[in-house]
């Protein structure tokens, strides 16, 4: 609630005098240091004004209809103020005066408001051209956004038009400072910020874009993929365990593959189909782009198919990560081993340094455009390259 008060003022405009000779009954309001003037639409003599006391004098002929009246618009004041501090968490001396009048206030939105009209119009879309995985990050961004608020400025939600530079420069050193978040994870939890914002602009709820002069913060992506020699290592291990046994087929199975782990969970033999060259293809949609994939089925993937009926295990994203930790201590590869790493060895290891091409690479990924695949491995063929002019260098 606005914590400022509101003073009002009567004066007489002494500088006009109409034909009677009387003057015209002034109303200021001021709030918060700002001031809004009009017309009580009440005359009287100058001499008949009391300043001090804000009224008529007695010897005035109408003194206590006038009177009257100005102690209504007083009240009427009182009352749009008090209505305004229950409605709104922000208002200025012009909606106050607004809503004296009985005219529509300026109506501005929250943050917290839009991000509600987004993620309502965006939840009935989730099947359609949203998926639930999606919409659920933009809940969980509103709760972040929430917490920042709260924090900051010791308040439950902000005016979009108080959003600026500094909001957003304030926010990303709250998710570094408070949350402990990644640059990776703050650059795309300030990404779904800024696509509120944009849909708050193009929704007419906003007019300037406070992320206009922002830059984010680059961050080195850490390529991790395992090297033929790990690779091989690992396929050629005998584990006692059969859970371990069973999460190394099926990384080995993704690192010929690219799946990822959705795609894996959901594979089934529907999935695998003969080819236009007769050779086997995986073909399904990629559940983060909605994009369809095809991918030959390369014979060491397809072995493992074979191995499980085309049944592969099911289990959790979260236990198949732990239980690959393990799998690393027990094989030796010293380096942090998580089901994308299956993807990024895929990529690295049996694509790119076998003389397969950028562009072949991101249609096997699945990738939305070429450029995500080139930010990503645009080192391992610098590498690539290196080591092929190397080894030219020594024939010449």
């Amino acid at each position: 609630m606005n914590n400022f008060k509101v003073r009002i003022l009567f004066y007489v405009l002494k500088n006009k005098v109409n034909k009677k000779g009387e003057c015209s009954i002034m109303c200021r309001i001021t709030f918060n240091k700002k001031r809004k003037e009009f017309s009580s639409g009440l005359f009287t003599i100058p001499n008949h004004w009391d300043s001090k006391k804000q009224k008529l004098l007695s010897k005035a002929e109408n003194s206590e209809i006038v009177n009257t009246q100005l102690s209504l618009i007083s009240q009427k004041i009182n009352e749009a103020f008090l209505l305004l501090q229950l409605q709104q968490n922000d208002f200025n001396v012009d909606d106050i005066y607004s809503q004296y009048k009985g005219e529509n206030t300026r109506v501005e939105k929250t943050l917290l408001e839009l991000y509600d009209i987004h993620n309502e119009q965006t939840k009935k879309l989730i099947g359609i051209d949203f998926k639930e995985v999606s919409w659920n990050r933009y809940v969980e961004n509103k709760r972040k956004i929430e917490k920042f608020i709260k924090f900051k400025y010791k308040r439950n939600d902000i005016k979009l038009n108080k959003l600026d530079l500094k909001f957003i420069k304030d926010l990303e050193y709250y998710f570094k400072t408070e949350l402990k978040l990644s640059q990776a994870t703050i650059n795309r939890s300030l990404q779904r910020v800024k696509k509120i914002v944009q849909f708050g602009i193009d929704e007419n709820y906003l007019e300037k874009n406070p992320f206009s002069l922002y830059k984010s913060t680059k961050h080195k992506i850490e390529l991790i993929y395992l090297t033929s020699e790990e690779l091989k290592d690992l396929e050629g291990f005998k584990f006692n365990q059969v859970r371990l046994a069973q999460i190394r087929d099926l990384f080995v199975f993704c690192c010929y593959t690219g799946l990822a782990y959705q795609e894996m969970s959901s594979l089934r033999s529907k999935h695998v189909v003969k080819g236009f060259d007769n050779d086997y293809w995986i073909e399904m949609y990629r559940k983060k782009t909605n994009s369809k994939i095809a991918i030959p089925l390369l014979p060491k993937a397809k072995l493992l198919l074979e191995i499980y009926g085309y049944n592969l295990p099911k289990i959790s994203n979260q236990k198949f990560n732990s239980y690959l930790k393990e799998i690393a201590d027990i094989v030796g590869i010293d380096k942090k081993m998580t089901h994308h790493v299956a993807r990024k060895t895929f990529a690295t290891t049996v694509l790119l340094y076998n003389g397969v091409s950028m562009e072949v690479v991101s249609e096997l990924l699945g990738h939305s455009r070429l450029q995500v695949t080139q930010e990503h491995y645009a080192k391992v063929v610098r590498n690539k390259i290196s080591n092929e002019i190397k080894t030219l260098q020594n024939k010449l």
